[in-house]
């Protein structure tokens, strides 16, 4: 495991613009995609690691691992059949410096990935973003109609601590029944 490690503040401003390799295999039970990687993130090469951001307590609150794992440990999820990746690749300090275009575009280029690594289930943590990446004007959090494939779409809240309508136990219960659902093989 690399050993977690914070960036400093001329780390954190020049990873703008950088990318974070996917975790990623074919066939995953769960392909789990953010909007974007933050600064900080990108700074340190591991997803959701911004201390505040609650996706590692909530994929462990919703039961997908056993316990709390850190963003430096997120290669450990493959074993057990999940995946992240981003809507947007590059990197940038709030995701609303994203032009809707790009979430088009990431949009396309997220389809693709689908198609090509054919999860169970992707997740979109980011109602916003997968309405606009989708052209899902009215979509809510849950499971969608619409499938890549035959890859069913989940959206979950954004787990951004700066998302104030979802708290930590809303997290919890919306990731339990994403696991709910895919335990009962949908």
């Amino acid at each position: 495991m690399i050993k977690p490690w914070k960036p400093t503040k001329e780390q954190l401003l020049a990873a703008t613009e950088k990318t974070v390799r996917d975790v990623i295999a074919p066939d995953l039970r769960v392909l789990f995609s953010g909007i974007n990687p933050g600064l900080y993130t990108a700074a340190v090469g591991h997803h959701f690691a911004r201390p505040g951001n609650r996706f590692w307590p909530a994929l462990y609150a919703g039961g997908f691992t056993e316990r709390v794992l850190s963003p430096f440990e997120e290669r450990e999820l493959l074993k057990s059949g999940y995946g992240i990746t981003n809507v947007v690749a590059r990197a940038t300090a709030t995701a609303d410096l994203l032009a809707k275009e790009e979430i088009v575009k990431g949009g396309e280029r997220l389809r693709a990935k689908v198609l090509r690594y054919r999860p169970r289930v992707l997740a979109v943590l980011g109602v916003g973003a997968y309405r606009t990446a989708f052209n899902q004007p009215k979509a809510t959090v849950g499971r969608q109609e619409e499938r890549i494939g035959d890859t069913l779409l989940w959206v979950l809240p954004n787990p951004s601590g700066l998302n104030a309508n979802y708290q930590a136990p809303d997290l919890a219960r919306l990731f339990r029944e994403l696991r709910e659902a895919v335990s009962q093989d949908l």
